[in-house]
């Protein structure tokens, strides 16, 4: 597993992780759709599976609530 993997499925979760991290390793999955929305507004889509989250703002960390939906959605994406 990568080091950005590792991070995302650590326990206790990380709340320090920067977002760009985490978009970059989304970005680089097979058959995964990303829209922009207004805002920080984003989407990642594969098959029936989405994500659909507000970036960090000010702030560059994802913290621990962001982290625990990516965690969620990479799962959900591998069982596609």
């Amino acid at each position: 597993m990568n080091k950005k993997l590792t991070k995302i499925f650590k326990n206790p979760i990380n709340g320090a992780i920067h977002w760009s991290d985490i978009e970059k390793l989304l970005i680089k999955i097979n058959g995964l759709k990303m829209i922009e929305g207004k805002g920080s507004k984003v989407a990642f889509y594969k098959g029936d599976c989405e994500l659909i989250i507000h970036r960090p703002h000010p702030s560059k960390e994802a913290l621990r609530y962001r982290i625990k939906a990516v965690r969620e959605f990479l799962i959900d994406i591998k069982e596609v």
